[in-house]
């Protein structure tokens, strides 16, 4: 299995920081360069516990499906969502929110993954997968930093 963990800097408090990250629009909005979309269960709004959303995307140049589900909710500190079926064997992402103590956020990504096909799924994770499933979360926690204005608005 696969761990890695992305920190960022968000200039807005945890709480907003946590609405825009479990809001599906902004999500779709954040992957548009692999034409993400949300095909099935909650496809707009927030996400809240028990919530499943089915993404849609094109990577590596193929369409995959992910269904994942929020299993652990924590406003304004923690969530974290769980693949039910797609890609991975498995995926699970747990979203970690503190104040800075100058009225931000540090965001703290923690992602642990399997690709099925046991060895064979083993070099794809750490050969390819190693570098590009944290290239997209910083993708995505770019694009959602910069959502928020210097003063903590969206």
């Amino acid at each position: 299995m696969q761990h890695f963990e992305v920190v960022t800097a968000v200039a807005a408090p945890p709480d907003q920081v946590f609405a825009v990250c479990l809001d599906v629009e902004a999500h779709t909005r954040s992957m548009a360069d692999s034409s993400e979309r949300a095909v099935d269960g909650r496809t707009r709004g927030e996400l809240s516990l028990g919530d499943t959303v089915t993404f849609q995307a094109r990577h590596f140049g193929l369409t995959w499906r992910l269904k994942a589900r929020i299993t652990s909710y924590d406003r304004p500190r923690r969530f974290v969502d769980e693949q039910e079926s797609g890609p991975f064997k498995r995926w699970r992402h747990a979203h970690h929110f503190e104040p800075d103590g100058d009225g931000g956020t540090i965001m703290r990504d923690v992602i642990d993954f399997a690709s099925p096909l046991g060895p064979v799924g083993r070099i794809v994770d750490r050969i390819l997968l190693s570098r590009y499933m944290p290239h997209l979360i910083r993708i995505r926690n770019a694009y959602l930093a910069g959502t928020f204005d210097v003063g903590g608005s969206r």
